[in-house]
């Protein structure tokens, strides 16, 4: 059995965690999280805590499931009380990126802009010379997936290192042609 599947999930005060069968719904001072997960675990509130227990032990989905379902939980309640929030950096001459409402205007040197729509539930925030970006939200799969959506228009180059980020990720820097 999963070894962190079996650790309960404290609730700290201030946060509501509403369970009804598969559904968990978690309402905290920063928004509202819910996910559905599917039958092969119970899910279950005891003493302020919620415990995550495989339906059957003898089919292997079920127990592949328990340790990611509490981890899931666990993900929801920390992203509802401090948020998840991923840091890009912008670097190439004239690289930059503009909000206009919810859209994001990014400038990455191709001929046209890339107009990106920022998906509801999640805050960009870009500094005044464009080029480092905020993402942050509740819900940390989709936090890390708008950034790795805005990463994807261009990503770092080996040769001279112009592109999109993640702030602290390191990219291995390539020598150029020699010429003989």
């Amino acid at each position: 059995m999963s070894r962190i599947g079996k650790l309960p999930i404290k609730i700290p005060a201030g946060i509501k965690v509403l369970i009804s069968g598969a559904s968990v719904v978690v309402e905290g001072p920063l928004g509202k999280n819910e996910k559905v997960f599917d039958d092969s675990v119970f899910i279950k509130m005891e003493n302020g805590e919620v415990c995550v227990s495989p339906a059957d032990t003898s089919v292997e989905h079920s127990l592949v499931m328990h340790g990611t379902v509490r981890s899931i939980i666990e993900s929801m309640v920390i992203g509802v009380t401090t948020g998840y929030r991923k840091n890009l950096e912008i670097s190439g001459v004239g690289f930059k990126a503009t909000m206009k409402g919810k859209v994001m205007d990014l400038d990455l040197g191709f001929s046209h802009d890339i107009l990106y729509e920022i998906p509801a539930g999640i805050k960009v925030d870009i500094d005044q010379t464009g080029t480092k970006l905020s993402v942050f939200g509740v819900d940390k799969q989709l936090v890390g997936q708008v950034a790795a959506n805005i990463k994807s228009y261009y990503p770092v180059e080996p040769y001279k290192g112009k592109g999109v980020r993640v702030v602290g990720e390191f990219v291995r820097r390539k020598e150029g042609k020699k010429t003989a």
